[in-house]
């Protein structure tokens, strides 16, 4: 088995915090999730993140006007330069501050920054390769508190920077000669945002208590004058044309230019100036409302606002009219950012609070996209049979499915009043099996998304742990405060036994895959094995040397694997009842010292243990997380550590790291213990005495990293952890993965096209799958007729049979050969079937990959087809209605028209009488 293991993507998680942007077509949405960046593509259906990660949570996110570049920028400071077309980071910088926005102007040419009361306007990354990609050009004063917005005109020659302390400030890109920079006033509170008008300099501005004020100026952008430079900048200009250009990398100070803005020029400097004049005041809220604005985002072409607001509700205002167009409430918590694509058809809105994304098209009045996380930590995930579908619990009560190759969630199940604590599939892959804190085990149907069996116990219990059988009838949970296990019936729902016999909490279940066996673990230092064949007796009991946290069987269930409180890993032969192995973990796990620790990671390590534990799909490795951000990967009969993956780099995340800082420990202790960041947006200040205002109760936290669920994809292709970060998925990265199998010198791509040229297919096979390069293989596959297949297939040796079918199946996913993949799968299959029976075991994870790839071009073209058959039906009765003749009626009564409408709508929904099969039901 390979460990290319790389991470995918990130499910779970749709919106943290930060800005929304659309690419420049229009069909997808950046959305930054925690330290990493999520990319919907809504034209197709499918999400991606970003493979990269800051060293903080993202705050802003800057997209260049022709969508090749993205700056992303963290709360700590630092930007990556990442190119979206190769998704790849070209440049690391540190603004040395906390970056509120950062805008690119419209010809691509300079992105300002604001950070602090600052802006900084920067020479914006060419195409060519740079050694320094950020060169500071000017640096703009004038503002005295945080700036919050910015915004450029459409000719790259002036933007507007909005801020807290109450003013916008227009600054020109260049030194005009009539416009350094202008302050306006004219709000009562924080400016929100602040917008020219298209090929303009008019402004609109937004305060956060609900206002808007539309200003005019008094010069047309192709009046702005450049101003001639004087004294030693007019012969350094002049020298500088005659030498050519030198010194590309030159240091930032050298070049760069600070301009100083005043609130209040004198007199004589505003004579012959661009001048701004207030047209109107709008306000949002009515008489006595107090909402306040939170997010807003303007389109220049069709004069469209979008506002969102503290209460979750959004306004359509059309402009400078400041007509509604429609307002819609979509979460009862803030809207935080608010974003408009290309053609203004699609508004993206985010709300932080319950990590919400959606896109609305506005005319239509639907959802484009509507996707929520889970908005307490993801506790549990179980993979379907084939792999195509997750299914997640979090603390919320809630259950989400999602699509692994959409990377959408298409149903929440909310049936639960209570946090989730285990969730799996049946082997049919259509019922969902879930365990709750509120005392009921539910079971889900995928087929008609319903709750069609609720079991409880006799007295109310918390369950902290579900199972179901192979067969799917039996479903079993373990009973948190009682001790207990209760078995029901799928079929009946009726509680069939209660196991009794633990005396601890139940800490985890399995079901033996192939036998009527179940494992349970407790914190009673058990692990007792139940036979359900012979009235639940228990068959043996395994004593360990410390409290049980997880336990699960092998795929073959020919061993079980149980992890303990003291870090170890204990591997058991089930039915001799004997210990074949141990993994002793703790220096593995490496946990990290959390901010407010008073000893170190080292010591606080004997606390920490694995909490979750699977199988790969071979069962030859072990996967195991816990209250660490690191996941092992053991070999178990070597019982040597193979690989370990760091989930997460996110600063933000508590016990991140293994040292404190020093820099925060003071002569008063932790600066940890300070809310420093309790004062932002809605929180509270820190108050002078005697003040109450605001919400005592808000503070700031930072979550703890740890990984609460591992499962690896019954393909084993890839696996998935629910971390604190969200629903990780790794997946085996083939691309950059050299790895031939049996290999001589005589293989080489020179022979291989020779031999295909001879036509000799079955020797041109075996050399592309010994030197394993897909394109090689799909070259030697694709060379052979359609109708010879079958004797290719019959004279390929068994243990090459494996590598092809792998290769096909992976094939399906991106080929647009469906049928003549599909006729090698099938002679492969039907000529060497008996064989490849006997090793099942080994051969499970391709056919199960095989299955899926399928199944999917399945669902697929069946609802084409559907579709195309629901069409030709319409067209053939369209036709037959078109083709009678009707006797020409004198003109009758209103009451008469109607009736022979009704007729005709009848003979319609008809179809045809006749000869047709088909068109006698329109309504399939």
């Amino acid at each position: 088995m390979k460990f290319a293991y790389r991470f995918s993507n990130l499910l779970g998680t749709v919106y943290r915090r930060g800005n929304l942007n659309f690419t420049c077509d229009g069909n997808s949405v950046i959305s930054p999730v925690g330290n990493r960046v999520t990319v919907f593509d809504l034209k197709n259906n499918k999400s991606s993140t970003l493979p990269l990660a800051t060293r903080y949570n993202v705050k802003c996110v800057g997209l260049s006007p022709d969508g090749r570049l993205a700056i992303i920028v963290d709360e700590g400071g630092n930007a990556l330069l990442v190119s979206l077309l190769c998704r790849s980071v070209l440049h690391h910088f540190h603004f040395k501050g906390s970056v509120h926005s950062v805008s690119f102007s419209p010809d691509g040419r300079k992105f300002v920054v604001t950070k602090g009361n600052i802006a900084q306007m920067y020479h914006a990354p060419g195409r060519k390769r740079e050694f320094n990609a950020f060169v500071l050009d000017k640096t703009y004063f004038g503002p005295y508190d945080e700036t919050t917005h910015i915004d450029w005109t459409d000719d790259s020659r002036c933007f507007a920077v909005g801020s807290k302390d109450m003013s916008t400030w227009v600054f020109g890109a260049e030194r005009w000669d009539n416009l350094i920079y202008y302050a306006l006033g004219g709000h009562k509170d924080a400016i929100v945002a602040c917008f020219f008008e298209s090929n303009s300099l008019d402004l609109y501005t937004l305060s956060q208590d609900g206002a808007l004020c539309v200003w005019q100026c008094d010069t047309p952008p192709e009046g702005l004058r450049l101003k001639a430079p004087t004294g030693w900048k007019a012969d350094l200009l002049r020298r500088n044309e005659e030498e050519e250009e030198e010194g590309e990398g030159e240091e930032e100070g050298e070049q760069e230019t600070t301009i100083r803005g005043k609130a209040t020029p004198a007199l004589e400097e505003q004579k012959g100036k661009v001048k701004y004049s207030r047209l109107a005041k709008y306000f949002f809220n009515k008489e006595g409302d107090f909402n306040n604005l939170t997010a807003a985002a303007y389109h220049k072409k069709i004069h469209l606002l979008v506002t969102g607001f503290a209460s979750g509700i959004f306004h359509l205002h059309e402009l400078p009219e400041f007509n509604l167009i429609h307002s819609l409430s979509i979460s009862d918590q803030r809207v935080e950012s608010v974003a408009i694509n290309s053609s203004g058809d699609w508004i993206a809105l985010g709300c932080s609070g319950l990590g919400q994304l959606l896109v609305w098209e506005w005319q239509s009045e639907s959802y484009v996209l509507k996707q929520q996380g889970h908005f307490n930590s993801m506790v549990s995930l179980a993979y379907s049979p084939d792999g195509q579908y997750i299914v997640t619990g979090g603390d919320d009560g809630k259950v989400k499915v999602w699509n692994t190759l959409s990377g959408f969630c298409f149903i929440t199940f909310t049936e639960h009043s209570s946090g989730v604590t285990g969730v799996t599939f049946t082997t049919t892959g259509y019922v969902i099996v879930t365990s709750s804190m509120d005392g009921t085990v539910r079971a889900f149907d995928l087929h008609r998304y319903r709750n069609f069996r609720t079991f409880t116990s006799p007295r109310p219990t918390q369950f902290s742990c579900v199972a179901v059988d192979s067969s799917g009838e039996i479903v079993s949970a373990g009973a948190q405060d009682s001790f207990e296990i209760f078995i029901w019936s799928m079929q009946t729902g009726r509680l069939l036994e209660v196991l009794s016999g633990h005396e601890g909490p139940i800490s985890g279940l399995c079901f033996n895959p192939m036998k009527s066996v179940l494992a349970s673990s407790s914190w009673d230092r058990t692990v007792r094995l139940w036979d359900m064949v012979d009235s639940w007796k228990t068959t043996e009991t395994l004593t360990l040397t410390s409290d049980a946290l997880a336990v699960t069987f092998r795929p073959d269930g020919a061993e079980l694997a149980v992890a303990t409180l003291n870090s170890q890993i204990t591997f058991w032969d089930p039915e001799n009842a004997v210990q074949t192995g141990s993994i002793e973990g703790r220096h593995d796990l490496k946990p990290g010292r959390k901010e407010l620790d008073k000893i170190t990671a080292k010591h606080s390590a004997k606390s920490k243990a694995f909490t979750t534990l699977c199988y790969s799909a071979d069962g030859q490795s072990v996967l195991a997380g816990g209250m660490s951000k690191f996941v092992c990967i053991y070999h178990v009969k070597e019982q040597i550590l193979r690989k370990k993956f760091e989930i997460s780099c996110n600063l933000s995340l508590d016990a991140m790291e293994e040292f404190l800082n020093r820099r925060k420990m003071t002569e008063f202790g932790n600066l940890a213990l300070i809310d420093q960041d309790a004062g932002e947006e809605n929180g509270v200040a820190i108050p002078l005495p005697g003040v109450r205002k605001g919400d005592m109760s808000s503070r700031h936290f930072k979550p703890e990293i740890r990984v609460t669920s591992l499962r690896f994809s019954p393909t084993g292709r890839c696996w998935a952890a629910t971390t604190t970060e969200g629903l990780l998925i790794y997946s085996l990265d083939t691309q950059m993965l050299f790895d031939p199998f049996e290999l001589d010198t005589s293989v080489t791509p020179g022979r291989i096209r020779a031999a295909l040229r001879q036509r000799d297919f079955t020797r041109a096979i075996l050399m592309a799958v010994r030197l394993n390069e897909r394109k090689l293989v799909q070259e030697a596959l694709e060379s052979v007729p359609w109708d010879e297949i079958e004797v290719i297939s019959s004279s390929l040796p068994e243990l090459y049979v494996e590598k092809v079918l792998e290769f096909l199946a992976s094939s399906f996913e991106v080929s647009h050969h469906l049928e003549f993949y599909l006729i090698w799968t099938q002679k492969l299959l039907m000529v060497h079937g008996q064989k490849l029976k006997s090793r099942a075991g080994k051969l499970l994870p391709t056919v199960q990959f095989l299955q899926k790839s399928i199944q999917r071009h399945l669902d697929n073209i069946s609802k084409l087809c559907d579709w195309n058959r629901y069409n030709i039906q319409y067209a053939l009765a369209v036709s037959k209605q078109r083709g009678m003749k009707r006797p020409s009626e004198p003109l009758g009564s209103e009451e008469e028209a109607d009736a022979s409408d009704d007729d005709d709508s009848l003979h319609l929904l008809g179809g045809g009488h006749g000869d047709g099969d088909d068109g006698h039901s329109l309504l399939v």
